[in-house]
């Protein structure tokens, strides 16, 4: 059972609401080609946090969090 510490959450400023979508992104200057850092959004904030990634190039993928969670990772 999870608690509420354990809640995942919209990574938009002042957002509390559960997360639900994962945006993968890469700093060019600053990561290596294959490495991914990632946001949180929930639906309301997915399209604003994926502009101001896509904006500087550094978005690169969007996908559910259960998605995320299912995916192997190395």
């Amino acid at each position: 059972m999870t608690s509420p510490d354990d809640a995942v959450i919209c990574s938009a400023k002042g957002c509390r609401a559960p997360a639900v979508w994962v945006l993968a992104w890469n700093n060019p200057k600053l990561h290596t080609p294959d490495r991914r850092k990632t946001w949180l959004a929930c639906d309301e904030h997915r399209e604003h946090l994926s502009n101001f990634l896509g904006l500087r190039g550094f978005l690169k993928d969007v996908v559910t969090l259960a998605e995320w969670e299912a995916s192997p990772r190395a």
